[in-house]
């Protein structure tokens, strides 16, 4: 009879659990934060819907507001700008001295000159997530974001021609810039 006792307790105790369990599950009503709604405009500007959003939070995070930031992803994002340059002056000029295409590549991907001034028109430094005393409009914290941008493209599509796709997008237009530059 004890045991049946110390059951119905349990189970009376559990009870009131699985009501707020199930009632907080049904709720179909997500209340948007400032930055889910920044991120859903920063969808927009690129012209790419992640199926992880949870990159692009990344994306959009800097080490100095948690260790899950944005390091790796600018990286690699670095790495698809330079591929892109590549790609984009060797498919129109295949005799391109290295010089040319490394001072380009440098241009292009530059702090101050270009990843920057790309980040700043996505109005990034008002996105990427700091801590408070890191100031958000740093050269180097928005062109860390931008370039985050497309690492997290690439992760999310599983296909870095995706990522290459949306940098020309954002940087210019395919090509009018990089014209400009040469």
């Amino acid at each position: 009879m004890a045991t049946t006792t110390h059951h119905h307790r349990i189970t009376l105790l559990l009870l009131p659990l699985a009501v707020i369990l199930i009632s907080s599950s049904s709720s179909s009503q997500v209340l948007a934060t400032p930055f889910s709604t920044d991120l859903a405009t920063l969808q927009s500007q690129i012209g790419y819907k992640f199926n992880n959003i949870n990159l692009l939070s990344r994306a959009m995070t800097h080490a100095s507001f948690s260790q899950e930031s944005n390091k790796a992803l600018a990286i690699f994002g670095y790495h698809i700008i330079e591929t892109s340059v590549s790609l984009r002056l060797l498919s129109k000029d295949i005799d391109t001295s290295s010089k040319a295409l490394t001072r380009l590549i440098l241009e292009v991907s530059s702090v101050e000159s270009s990843c920057a001034v790309d980040g700043n028109r996505l109005g990034l430094e008002k996105v990427i997530r700091v801590s408070p005393k890191t100031d958000p409009s740093n050269s180097a914290i928005v062109c860390g974001g931008f370039r985050a941008i497309f690492g997290a493209v690439a992760v999310d599509s599983g296909r870095v021609d995706e990522a290459i796709k949306v940098f020309w997008k954002v940087h210019g237009g395919g090509g009018a810039r990089l014209v400009s530059v040469m």
